[in-house]
């Protein structure tokens, strides 16, 4: 029998709460059906799961049998979003999806109820996962989209319906799946499709696509279009940025007023990231100057520019953790951010493999060259079959060691690590980089 009374959805049980719905996903590595019994045991008031399944499953279990359990899912997330009067802000881009999407929800969370993704639930399970968890009476709601391929984000944001659709950048990420980056502005692109009349985009202002995303915006016949950035012609603007000790603070120009905005994160992408969450704000009508304090709040999540002490016998060593994923650009940004922060002892770098480039990885890891040696590194470590390309390129310039995976990084920088130094990890997902970060903390917290 089921729960009287279910009071979310999960489909995890790793995290699922007693009489949450549990939604039987299968993905490409698990099937949720495999957990059922499992989901009940930790109190889950019913199982959402396949009629296919249910034939042979136990008649005990509190089971809702259903075609197909996703577009089940679905099904809630229409009845959630229907059901609201929220505000609603989709979010994509090839860089800092996940980073604005938590400025946004900072910001908008010091004005009224807001409802936002977790993590980097952006996919096709993730954002209606996170839709359906909306409360009905949410004031605001922050979804995040992703995509690998073309006609993927077109589905997602007809599900989320957004008020406001912000576009951070585009950039040569999931590059294997396209022809060109102008390939990959034209899938961003599609979450201008699922916009409420009278929408607005917003739209990153510092990469070569803005252009492309502007002609599609207009063919839609969008009305409301507005920049952000570093671009001086850029709508909502950023000025006089710098680092201090704290991380970093510029002035933003909205108009004729002009904010200060701090943010305690290294890096100009974290000033940018805050740029769109004020320009929400004001699309929305609110009092920027207190989505501007909010940005104080702005912390870096885990692997995503993620400041760690680490507390070694002699003293204390550094981890900046960017280990969550990386491209050619975010790994640019990474780089920079370490060649501005003066150390007296060395700087260690810790780089993974970036994949899903297509036929032009070789040469997108050759090309990082300049911005490792600019950085000021001491070593290099480089992880990844693909990491070979720049490692050939190092050779004799910078000292440089490079391992085939990730497997003894870290006991590589047990032995290595002393007081003062700073270790900077960013690698992609697949490079398996996050799992070197936790054994650090774990050493030396």
């Amino acid at each position: 029998m089921c729960a009287d009374e279910i009071v979310g959805i999960s489909i995890d049980t790793r995290d699922i709460v007693p009489s949450e719905l549990f939604v039987a996903i299968k993905g490409e590595q698990f099937d949720g059906h495999d957990f059922v019994a499992q989901a009940i045991e930790k109190g889950a008031g019913a199982a959402l799961v396949a009629k296919e399944w249910a034939q042979t499953a136990s008649t005990d279990l509190p089971l809702i049998v259903v075609d197909d359990p996703l577009r089940a899912l679905e099904r809630l997330a229409v009845a959630a979003r229907a059901r609201t009067d929220a505000k609603i802000v989709a979010i994509t881009g090839s860089v800092g999806k996940t980073s604005t999407k938590e400025a946004v929800r900072i910001g908008l969370e010091c004005v009224g109820r807001t409802h936002a993704s977790i993590r980097s639930f952006n996919n096709h399970w993730g954002v209606p996962l996170m839709l359906a968890r909306m409360p009905k009476d949410t004031e605001f709601g922050v979804f995040e989209v992703g995509m690998n391929h073309a006609n993927e984000i077109r589905p997602l944001v007809k599900l989320i319906r957004p008020h406001i659709a912000v576009v951070t950048n585009v950039g040569a990420v999931h590059l294997e799946h396209f022809d060109d980056v102008l390939g990959i502005a034209a899938a961003k692109a599609e979450i201008f499709e699922g916009l409420e009349p009278n929408g607005k985009v917003l739209l990153g202002a510092d990469h070569d696509c803005l252009d492309a995303l502007i002609d599609r915006a207009s063919e839609l016949e969008i009305t409301s279009i507005a920049t952000f950035g570093f671009d001086a012609e850029a709508d909502i603007s950023l000025h006089n940025v710098e680092r201090v000790a704290t991380g970093m603070r510029g002035d933003l120009r909205i108009g004729e007023l002009t904010l200060q905005i701090r943010v305690p994160q290294f890096g100009a992408h974290a000033m940018s990231n805050a740029a769109a969450a004020i320009s929400v704000g004001d699309a929305l009508g609110l009092d920027v100057r207190v989505l501007a304090d909010a940005m104080l709040e702005f912390i870096a999540p885990p692997g995503r520019g993620q400041i760690i002490k680490l507390n070694l016998a002699e003293g204390d060593a550094m981890l900046l953790d960017e280990s969550f994923n990386a491209n050619p650009v975010s790994m640019r940004a990474a780089l920079g951010i370490v060649q501005g922060l003066s150390r007296e002892h060395r700087k260690i770098g810790v780089l993974g493999d970036m994949l899903e480039l297509g036929d032009s990885s070789p040469q997108l890891h050759e090309e990082l060259e300049d911005a490792v040696l600019s950085a000021g590194f001491s070593k290099v470590i480089l992880v990844g079959p693909l990491m070979d390309n720049l490692a050939q390129r190092l050779e004799g310039k910078l000292d440089t060691i490079h391992h085939a995976s990730a497997e003894h990084v870290a006991d590589l920088l047990t032995e290595e690590l002393a007081p003062g130094d700073l270790v900077m990890v960013k690698g992609s997902k697949g490079t398996k980089l996050s799992p070197v970060v936790d054994q650090l903390r774990g050493r030396y917290s």
